[in-house]
């Protein structure tokens, strides 16, 4: 008897020591599992903040107006919604590690086609109005002896294209960033959905939404490294290495300049393919989290926590079902989330919010550059240092008050809501923040500096320049010792010319006006003294709107995961990103983008014919229709958040409702097994007595 007990006891203490194992190798793996998430949303937030950040690189370089950017800025939101909705409701009961590492890997091929174009294109070659003669010492004059009359005739398109415009229009280059963004977002559809369903089911209850707070502060960690290498690529010309700079008459802050776009892209596709390793390594499935003590639990103790309140959003995936199965059951499935009323008010508010986001944030370098004059180097670098790191701070804040308030469902509903519209009011003061419009002859002023008017071709000839044959369509901008901006150098009458490069003086400059040094430099004008007095204004705004909105986005993303039934968490997380995607993520940026064009002021003139990048905007308009457009889409969706609130509060108490009477029945239910057993007990009791009693009769016979 006593040897039993010792095995018992050892074995005990054995399956205590084993259970000890197992609970350290689970949290070993979900720790892994955390960090190698953390890395794969890090690398495909670098790569996504880094296409933002080269918009008018591209721009620039496939002479494409701005919606055709917000289309292929889109294309990746498109990959997405290919695949989406399949991998999130399959992807959940499949080994999600190993799905997760193909996405990382289909991301990195996605984004070394995006760089593609680079390699396969010809060199850069920018419009400009002055042509250097080849072995000669002399600068020719850039003001051609002429009549407007013999202009209009020059100016009109080539009914015949220039030589090599067959090949050039036959590839358009474009298409390749666009098809690379497309497969980009098809390897990021499983990142999403399956890592953070995997943390929440195999996380404790109190631990899954700090875990996540985790996740998506690296997440907004990503765009600071992306945006800081799109501000250092930006600085390198595209062609670096096959031209001499010296030659280069351009400089960054020029509208022509066009950064190594493409280098950053090789960056971006070597870090998401490294994010893919970790996760061929881990298992497809944990032990569910429990408790802790050290004893070993027995049939009772296991029950209860099968049906505690701790796995009450956990639902592991079921390996034994097959996927004929899981095909028939995926449409009632999505009926069932479809026909939940607090979920569809939270997908139509978050559709909406985010079409103002993402339209909001895809232009906001391109508005830094317009509006305040900056060049594109320094807004990607004021957005990364500056900008996404208050973001960070206010997810990973977010997450870490509502693991110290304990909110609830309703409390983290009512605090993303009121965070959204401190911020929304705080944007209001960005109206205010305004600059002028840069002074440029014949397109914001007229040359005598006494009106504004609209850009037309002929109101840059005037009496000045009459007797030069200059092309209107070209833009290559001299800035005049009168403070004011001239097309051309041609179009401020310039006839002669000295220097070479960005070093170029024009002079005898007859448009200039300015008594005794009629001469111009190459470039814009750098009226920038009203900007930068508003600009740090405009930054430190930035900040603390873009941290108060941030605080809450966690528990906003937590009431998603909280409000559904736990069956359907994964397949809700999915179908969110799914439908945020087709109707934010494609349309904003371009109709963004649409919007922002009607504000051009000056076209820049492809080679081979047909309208290319804007040059110079009306910031005055861009402002308004940019700042408008995003606020008003936000108005919207506070409006919808009122209805959400009220069936949000009905849900709630439904279920308050309904655990007391299911916790009546339970115990009720119990009582009656106790019964039961009790009665089962007696009786077998008496059976024994009388079976005793007559045994010992036929005994005794």
């Amino acid at each position: 008897m006593g040897a039993k007990q010792g095995r018992t006891q050892r074995n005990g203490r054995s399956d205590v020591a084993t259970a000890k194992e197992s609970r350290s190798a689970s949290c070993t793996s979900l720790k892994m599992f955390l960090v190698a998430l953390s890395f794969a949303y890090f690398a495909k937030a670098l790569s996504g903040s880094y296409m933002k950040s080269t918009i008018t690189q591209l721009e620039r370089r496939f002479d494409i107006p701005s919606y055709l950017i917000g289309v292929i800025d889109g294309s990746f939101e498109i990959g997405n919604l290919l695949v989406i909705a399949f991998v999130s409701y399959f992807g959940a009961k499949l080994h999600r590690p190993k799905i997760i590492a193909v996405g990382c890997v289909l991301m990195s091929i996605g984004t070394f086609i995006i760089a593609l174009p680079h390699f396969i294109i010809g060199r850069y070659e920018f419009e400009t109005s002055v042509r250097w003669m080849v072995n000669s010492t002399v600068n020719p004059s850039p003001c051609h002896v002429g009549s407007p009359a013999d202009l209009t005739q020059k100016d009109k398109l080539p009914e015949v294209p220039a030589a090599g415009c067959e090949s050039e229009s036959n590839l358009s280059m474009w298409i390749y960033v666009l098809l690379g963004n497309v497969l980009r977002g098809i390897g990021e559809t499983p990142v999403q959905p399956l890592g953070i369903s995997y943390i929440d089911d195999f996380a404790t209850e109190e631990n899954a939404a700090l875990y996540v707070g985790c996740v998506q502060t690296i997440s907004v960690v990503g765009p600071v490294f992306g945006y800081l290498l799109g501000s250092i690529c930006a600085k390198i010309y595209v062609d670096i290495g096959f031209v001499k700079m010296e030659t280069i008459t351009i400089t960054p802050a020029d509208a022509r300049w066009v950064g190594a776009w493409w280098l950053g892209y090789l960056v971006a596709g070597v870090i998401t393919l490294l994010s893919a390793i970790p996760f061929w390594f881990l298992p497809r499935s944990l032990p569910m989290p429990g408790p802790q003590g050290p004893e070993k639990c027995t049939p009772e103790q296991t029950s209860f926590i099968k049906d505690s309140r701790l796995l009450k959003h956990k639902y592991p995936a079921d390996d034994n079902t097959s996927f004929i199965e899981m095909a028939k059951d995926f449409i009632p499935t999505l009926r069932n989330l479809l026909g939940h009323p607090v979920y569809l008010i939270y997908l139509c508010v978050t559709i909406i919010q985010l079409n103002s986001l993402i339209g909001m944030v895809t232009y906001k370098p391109k508005y830094i550059e317009q509006h305040f004059r900056q060049s594109a180097s320094k807004a990607n670098f004021l957005m990364g240092v500056i900008n996404i790191p208050a973001v960070a701070l206010g997810m990973f804040s977010g997450g870490l008050l509502m693991k110290k308030l304990k909110l609830n469902i309703m409390g983290a509903a009512k605090f993303a809501f009121s965070t959204s519209l401190i911020g929304y009011i705080l944007s209001l003061f960005f109206f205010v923040m305004s600059c002028e419009n840069a002074k440029v002859a014949g397109v914001t002023l007229s040359y005598n500096s006494l009106d504004t008017i609209s850009y037309d071709q002929q109101s840059v000839f005037t009496a000045c320049n009459s007797e030069c044959s200059c092309s209107a369509s070209e833009w290559d901008p001299v800035c005049g010792k009168d403070g004011i901006t001239y097309v051309s150098a041609c179009l401020a009458g310039c006839t002669g010319s000295s220097g070479s490069g960005k070093n170029t003086v024009f002079s005898n400059c007859s448009c200039v006006g300015v008594a005794g040094n009629f001469t111009a430099s190459t470039g814009q004008c750098l009226h920038t003294d009203d900007c930068d007095r508003m600009f740090p204004y405009f930054l430190a705004l930035s900040v603390i709107t873009s941290f108060i909105i941030s605080l809450g986005g966690t528990p906003g993303y937590m009431l998603l995961i909280r409000c559904i039934k736990p069956q359907l968490k994964s397949l809700a997380l999915g179908f969110h990103a799914l439908a945020t995607r087709t109707l934010a993520g494609i349309p904003a940026p371009i109709y963004f983008g649409a919007i922002i064009d009607t504000t051009c002021l000056k076209w820049g003139q492809k080679r081979c014919g047909g309208i290319g990048a804007c040059r110079i905007y009306n910031t005055t308009a861009y402002r308004i229709a940019y700042l408008s457009l995003t606020l008003s889409l936000r108005t919207i969706s506070f409006i919808i958040c009122i209805p959400g609130f009220i069936l949000l509060s009905r849900q709630l108490k439904t279920e308050e409702i309904n655990g007391i009477h299911g916790a009546l029945a339970s115990g009720g239910a119990e009582l009656e097994a106790l019964r039961k057993e009790e009665f089962v007990i007696c009786n077998s009791d008496q059976s024994q007595q009388t079976s005793d009693i007559s045994t010992d009769r036929e005994t005794r016979l």
